[in-house]
């Protein structure tokens, strides 16, 4: 069985939200009271265990750790929660049967393309693609290398098969407007992480009414990739707000 490891409010950010980031972490919720808690553990264990080295079972008393229950809202017991990336992907409460919780646990392990995709690199990219055509990360992140090399007909070739993802929509206007020599530099500073230059040389191209909504996608994008709590992201919404409006 699975050997999960005991988290409290002490250690859960280095051990469930930062080790998130490598690779997901499913955190059981319990007390030592629950008897629902005790029937479910082993059915965890045991769905973790046929996927070994691909995901982390952690577990946290939440009587004994009830800043971190508090934190994430546990009413009911057991509650499960999956971490990837520093926050919570899936969830279920209550005991469930076996099956359920092994569909549950399969559905947060990388697949094939997936590890393919993290490589980052355009043979990983396109190995990914070999073995998940529609795996729109991959789709999206090998659009973005061909864009940085001027192959933007590929590139948008591949993006009109993504759906859902702002940023895969942003590079795909990057495609369509790919020439124009005035957009070139904030396509340069996009890539080069200069993305208040890409913004500012951005904003100064919406008066062209024919550009426009392409350039407010990549705007967009931009946002996206800076999240929803950047000063800087903030800042060029409301300026792109204004200049639409």
């Amino acid at each position: 069985m699975a050997n999960p490891i005991e988290v409290s409010d002490a250690d859960f950010q280095e051990r469930v939200l930062d080790r998130s980031a490598q690779l997901p972490v499913l955190v059981d919720f319990w007390a030592d009271w629950c008897r629902p808690c005790h029937m479910l553990a082993p059915v965890i264990e045991q769905a973790v265990d046929a996927h070994p080295g691909k995901i982390e079972l952690a577990k946290l008393d939440t009587e004994a750790n009830q800043a971190t229950a508090a934190r994430y809202g546990i009413r009911g017991l057991p509650t499960v929660k999956a971490f990837r990336n520093g926050e919570v992907v899936d969830e279920f409460t209550g005991a469930q049967p076996p099956l359920v919780v092994e569909r549950f646990v399969a559905g947060l392990v990388p697949s094939e393309a997936d590890e393919l995709a993290a490589g980052g690199d355009e043979q990983s990219l396109r190995s990914a693609l070999e073995a998940d055509p529609s795996h729109g990360a991959a789709r999206r992140e090998l659009a973005r290398l061909l864009l940085r090399r001027g192959e933007a007909d590929e590139a948008l070739e591949l993006l009109e098969g993504v759906t859902g993802d702002f940023v895969a929509d942003g590079l795909a206007a990057r495609a369509r407007l790919s020439g124009d020599e005035d957009l070139e530099p904030a396509f340069e500073a996009w890539d080069e992480g200069d993305h208040e230059r890409a913004l500012e040389r951005l904003h100064a191209a919406l008066e062209d009414p024919e550009r426009r909504d392409d350039i407010r996608r990549v705007m967009v994008a931009i946002f996206t990739e800076l999240g929803a709590d950047s000063p800087l992201a903030r800042d060029y919404r409301r300026r792109l707000s204004a200049a639409l409006n």
